[in-house]
């Protein structure tokens, strides 16, 4: 073979080799590009697999956002209606519960055996306890649903605790515990009905748990704000204990201080939350053995004071001033009716009973019987309420005779329009010692 020959050959296998390069570079190249079109159709169908997943866990959420929210609007719709029930049933039970308080204390006017005024001291008990358990539920309720507004005003401790003390000083004294109010000349902002409230509440408790000593309730002033401390020398709260004292139903462990007279645990559960709508800080601090000292944090009233006053002392005048004194009692339900007025005529008083305002100005007849006083219900037959019979019996007399509003309806549109009326208003059910006295008073 010739060179020229050789060299073209050569020349043939380089260029075949070439091409070959190139058509194995093409194919590898091809797939590749297989291999990637392949993995972009795996995780396309990955991605959509995902996102079908994603979209049914979004509708799931969904689904169970409209499930809690139908949730939680039934729950604040049995809240509501648990309010308005109470509320309601409270009026119906407080009817029969007062008609059973005035009852046992016209009961207990007539026992001359030790065993019968035992027996009937016994029944006030109950009673009271059932009575003070039915409002501080009703309270919780009406506070938790948060339908109490306060009413702010300018509040006068000394007078606060004047008042305090005449109600706390006879409990203190069975259990032969001092009791002392240090003199104060501090006016505070507040609610004076629910800072009362609290007090009774906090002093309460003291005087339950508190064997032997005393309990001490005076004030600090803190530049903007008044400190209100209420020390005892009871049995202390432990440190594991503290943060549940102002839970429902939270009582002292057995064997404390407050033995067979301790409550069910809703004192400090109501002035934690009456504390909340009024914006007073609670706070204690307490050591074991030794006693508890609780205060309440109140704004201070900038450059008012007031006279301090020396401590009331507990009159009971003989009859009360009651004997002989003529009363239109006008109540609507038949057994708190009798209850009243026999235990009005235990008083000595001449008792002359109506259910509507017609039937108190047919009881007056032609003026011949002239009422010292009006004892109404609110909410009488008729639709009458209380305070218009109190009007028109005035007008008819052409006198503003001396009247007290008795209910069971807690609404402040009703203590409002008393006051506006010049009435006495009193809280079913009644404590007989309270209405005396009141009695006695508004005919002084």
């Amino acid at each position: 073979m010739s060179l020229g020959n050789v060299d073209d050959v050569e020349r043939l296998k380089k260029i075949n080799a070439a091409l070959v390069g190139r058509v194995e570079r093409s194919m590898d190249q091809q797939g590749n590009a297989f291999s990637l079109f392949q993995t972009a159709i795996l995780l396309e169908n990955r991605v959509r697999t995902r996102t079908e997943e994603l979209h049914q866990t979004l509708r799931r959420l969904e689904q169970s956002n409209i499930e809690l929210s139908a949730a939680k609007e039934s729950a604040e719709q049995a809240s509501l209606l648990k309010t308005r029930f109470l509320a309601a049933a409270s009026h119906d039970v407080l009817q029969p519960l007062n008609a059973a308080h005035l009852s046992v204390s016209a009961l207990a006017e007539v026992q001359t055996s030790e065993e019968g005024r035992k027996l009937v001291r016994q029944v006030e008990r109950s009673l009271e306890t059932m009575s003070d358990l039915l409002r501080t539920l009703l309270d919780i309720s009406k506070l938790d649903a948060g339908v109490v507004q306060p009413e702010i005003s300018d509040v006068n401790l000394e007078v606060l605790f004047s008042s305090l003390r005449s109600d706390f000083q006879p409990m203190a004294a069975v259990k032969g515990l001092k009791l002392k109010f240090l003199p104060t000349s501090a006016v505070v902002r507040s609610d004076r009905t629910l800072l009362r409230r609290i007090l009774q509440n906090v002093l309460s408790n003291a005087l339950r748990y508190t064997r032997t000593g005393g309990v001490l309730v005076g004030i600090r002033r803190r530049q903007s704000a008044v400190r209100i401390d209420v020390a005892d020398t009871g049995c202390g709260i432990p440190e594991e204990e503290r943060e549940a004292v102002f839970e429902e139903f939270h009582r002292a462990a057995a064997g404390s201080d407050a033995g067979q007279g301790a409550g069910l645990g809703l004192g400090l559960a109501i002035v934690r939350r009456m504390a909340g709508a009024l914006g007073h800080p609670v706070t204690f601090s307490s050591r074991v053995g030794r006693g508890t000292i609780f205060h309440i944090d109140v704004p201070l009233v900038a450059g008012a004071t007031a006279e301090p006053s020396a401590p009331m002392e507990m009159e009971h005048p003989p009859g009360y001033g009651l004997f002989g004194s003529k009363v239109l009692l006008v109540e609507n339900d038949a057994d708190v009716r009798r209850a009243m007025a026999s235990l009005l005529e235990r008083w000595q008083c001449q008792v002359r009973p109506a259910a509507s305002t017609d039937d108190a100005l047919d009881a007056l007849g032609d003026t011949g019987w002239i009422p010292d006083i009006v004892i109404a219900d609110q909410h009488l037959d008729q639709g009458d309420l209380g305070t218009s019979t109190v009007a028109e019996v005035r007008e008819y007399l052409g006198r503003p005779v001396p009247a007290l509003i008795v209910t069971a309806d807690p609404s402040p549109e009703i203590a409002a329009a008393a006051r506006a009326a010049g009435i006495e208003l009193m809280r079913k059910p009644l404590k007989p010692a309270q209405l005396r006295a009141l009695l006695a008073h508004l005919l002084a």
